[in-house]
């Protein structure tokens, strides 16, 4: 994990499975933390066998830690857009299911302002393509939330690194990881 940094904000996205939208942020400057999770359902502290049954209504999500002063917000909003398909609903690849929903959840006005305008910006660039399907919705917050954000279990946190000979990890978050290194090199950490 990255030095500890001050002036922390943060960013909660969904774009498939979290095993490896961890692996991609993990990689940026200026992401202190990553933390996979789920968010937006029904009530509080779901299982992951219980979000993978479809029925909670949380999406599998992160909850990135990132030091504005070295990556802004409009920066992940590339990578989280540039690291999965935006234009298909409820699924990412071979993932199906409401829990694979494409969705930012926002934490303040202004990343909903950011998120709405660049999900614009890309609707508008690309007339004659797939619109972007992303839900951008306010993430719940307090006791009464059952939509807020709930950590995943230990045994999700860190997969990819934990796992990389998995067939999983070499198949579908390897290809990825290299997309997003390529795409987004001057965005990636020196400590990869």
């Amino acid at each position: 994990m990255n030095k500890e940094i001050k002036n922390n904000e943060v960013a909660i996205f969904g774009g498939g499975c979290f095993w490896c939208t961890e692996a991609v942020f993990k990689m940026l400057k200026g992401v202190s933390a990553v933390m996979p999770g789920y968010a937006g359902g029904k009530f509080a502290n779901p299982t992951y066998e219980q979000v993978c049954d479809g029925n909670t209504g949380h999406a599998e999500v992160i909850h990135i830690e990132y030091d504005p002063s070295v990556v802004g917000y409009d920066k992940l909003l590339m990578v989280f857009f540039g690291s999965h398909d935006p234009t298909t609903r409820n699924r990412q690849g071979n993932d199906v299911g409401t829990q694979y929903r494409s969705v930012i959840f926002y934490t303040t006005p202004e990343q909903k302002a950011i998120a709405e305008k660049f999900i614009a910006d890309i609707n508008a660039s690309n007339k004659d393509g797939k619109p972007i399907v992303t839900e951008v919705v306010p993430l719940e917050t307090g006791a009464d939330a059952p939509g807020g954000f709930y950590p995943a279990e230990s045994y999700h946190h860190d997969y990819f690194a934990r796992n990389k000979g998995n067939p999983y990890c070499e198949v579908i978050i390897n290809p990825k990881l290299e997309k997003v290194q390529k795409m987004f090199a001057d965005l990636i950490s020196d400590n990869q």
